[in-house]
């Protein structure tokens, strides 16, 4: 038995585990860490896990905090952005609206195949000196009382026992959460979906599923293929993600009562359902079926979770914890914020400092967050398939994820007690501002003709849009921080007024309903004038 105590045991060895402990050991390198991995080495490419898109605020973590961008710019694919085609029923693209961007971004994301990741990842941590050990099945753990260790039992991989102690227990366990499970912290959060995904072994080239010059002449480099597509119709959406293996990841994700799971179970029910709803990619995969290398669903994938952090010296990340929903890709830039609280909390305890309101305030920011974001979802996926409503809230979200979450990341500020203070006001207001938009665009849905144009809504032609993007790395101290938060706050206010503006101008009856959303004096005119 291994009796000498260690400063953390992390249970989970995955994307969330070793990048909480890179990110643990780069800011306090004597730190003695013990990964525990029930999957033994190599794993799998192509076909090891879903969550391949990342976006800004993960993108960033991964290239800058933990030191990764060469790996990412040479073992995964540059995103081309999301992408949104509103082409339920139908095989012809040109004639659908498009929403996305026709170049690429200054601010970096990726596609990462999970099994290159994960695989560099272990090798990477041990080269940086953490005790990552894989084929360990942990079999259970006590918390230890007052200042005394943790302790954990686990089978290693020759089947031998392991029993280790530690002053901190971090949960990366995934869904099985080992932590929130055993003292009952899983908690609905009124966000009941569900996913069924597969991964094909061949490129899916959407640029070439239509011959249209002017279509295709919309992006520069024509590569559709590197975005994150969206397939989008009514309770639903249907994810295209290419893997630098040379595979694509393909899924559905839906309402669970508008598309229940056992209409698509299996491949065969799948294809079927694509058929009769996004039949281009139904004729693509029925194409591959030789080629198709898994096949996986989830009932009711999102949760949340009544505790995260603890004074008593464990905490969770990633799904071991709360899980959101794969729109947008916010669950390794929630691994993120998770693993950057656990990494100041434990410099806290280190430091000889009490834990206790530290532990209170991270989590209760950590909440804000993931509410906040979870407002995009709940109840939201019946106007998926709308064509006017669903863009304009693509550019909502973005907005409020730029404008607010990644300058708190970006600008090294979670846990900044003092300048979350200071910046109370800006950010309950900015809250309550996405409450109100996000119940607007039901009775707009309600009300709208859902027109579906062929057009490409072209998000590059939004100077603010873009602008908000290219300036996410900008180094900036708090007075400078402050006055940009402002200054985004009064442009979410008038874009608010300006998206009521433009639902009112077809449908009056939605000026009842608009609350004081419309009381922002100031032109906003050019906000999405031409995505319209």
């Amino acid at each position: 038995m291994d009796r000498k105590p260690h400063d953390a045991v992390i249970l989970g060895g995955g994307l969330a585990g070793l990048s909480l402990a890179m990110q643990l050991k780069g800011e306090y390198p004597d730190m003695d860490i013990v990964v525990l991995e029930r999957q033994a080495r190599p794993l799998p490419e192509a076909a090891h896990k879903v969550g391949e898109s990342t976006v800004e605020i993960a993108a960033h973590y991964f290239a800058d905090t933990l030191g990764l961008r060469d790996h990412l710019e040479s073992a995964h694919i540059r995103k081309f952005g999301f992408r949104f085609f509103f082409s339920e029923g139908r095989d012809d693209l040109a004639d659908v609206t498009e929403l996305g961007v026709s170049a690429v971004l200054p601010t970096p994301s990726y596609q990462i195949d999970r099994g290159i990741l994960e695989n560099f990842l272990g090798d990477e941590a041990r080269r940086r000196g953490i005790d990552f050990r894989d084929g360990v099945t942990v079999r259970g753990f006590d918390i230890g009382a007052g200042d005394a260790p943790h302790t954990v039992r686990a089978t290693a991989a020759d089947g031998d026992p392991i029993e280790l102690h530690a002053r901190w227990l971090l949960d990366a366990s995934g869904r099985a959460g080992m932590i929130r499970r055993k003292f009952d912290f899983t908690r609905d959060n009124g966000h009941h979906a569900n996913a069924v995904w597969f991964r094909i072994d061949d490129r899916l080239e959407i640029d070439d599923w239509c011959d249209d010059a002017e279509w295709k002449e919309r992006c520069r480099p024509p590569e559709r293929w590197r975005s994150t597509n969206h397939l989008c119709g009514p309770g639903y959406w249907v994810w295209l993600i290419p893997l630098s293996s040379g595979a694509h990841s393909v899924g559905i994700v839906c309402d669970a009562a508008m598309h229940p799971i056992e209409g698509m179970k299996t491949f065969d029910l799948t294809v079927a359902w694509l058929e009769k709803h996004q039949p281009l990619v139904a004729r693509q995969v029925v194409k591959r079926r030789e080629k198709l290398l898994d096949f996986a669903f989830f009932r009711h994938f999102s949760y949340s979770c009544s505790r995260m952090f603890s004074s008593d010296r464990w905490a969770m990340t990633g799904e071991a914890g709360a899980f959101l929903d794969p729109f947008y890709s916010p669950g390794s830039d929630f691994i993120a914020i998770a693993n950057t609280y656990i990494t100041l909390l434990i410099g806290h305890d280190r430091r000889g400092e009490n834990v206790a309101p530290h532990a209170r305030l991270y989590e209760r920011l950590f909440f804000s967050f993931y509410e906040g974001t979870l407002k995009m979802y709940r109840g939201q996926y019946n106007l998926f398939g709308d064509a006017e409503v669903l863009p304009i809230k693509v550019i909502w979200d973005y907005a409020y994820y730029w404008g607010v979450l990644c300058q708190i990341v970006f600008q090294k500020r979670l846990g900044d007690s003092a300048f979350i203070a200071r910046m109370s006001d800006e950010l309950i207001a900015a809250t309550d501002l996405n409450t109100k938009v996000q119940a607007f665009f039901q009775p707009w849905h309600q009300v709208s003709d859902g027109r579906n144009r062929r057009v490409m809504l072209d998000q590059r032609d939004l100077a603010w849009f873009a602008d908000m993007n290219s300036s996410l790395h900008d180094v900036m101290d708090d007075d400078a921080l402050a006055e940009r938060l402002r200054e985004n706050v009064r442009m979410m206010r008038l874009l608010a007024a300006g998206i009521v503006e433009r639902a009112v101008a077809d449908h009056a009856s939605l000026r009842e309903v608009a609350g004081d959303l419309l009381d922002v004096e100031g032109d906003r005119t050019e906000l999405f004038a031409r995505v319209a």
